[in-house]
């Protein structure tokens, strides 16, 4: 069977943790930050695992990840 292609995007958004999980960032911080409260915005700083139904696409674009 031949090599899988991992998918750039994919392999630049998430990490893998040493348990195997997938870790995401949150959405919603990257711009028009002036409107959101700063307790807004704390909480989306930092990472979060990945959804489990999510799971199994991002593992099909970036095998290898």
């Amino acid at each position: 069977m031949p090599k899988l292609k991992t998918h750039k995007g994919t392999k630049k958004r998430f990490r893998l943790t040493s348990t195997g999980k997938l870790m995401r960032r949150h959405a919603f911080q990257s711009h028009f930050l002036e409107h959101k409260s700063a307790k807004r915005k704390r909480r989306f700083s930092g990472v979060e695992t990945v959804h489990g139904s999510d799971v199994r696409t991002v593992r099909r674009s970036a095998p290898y990840l």
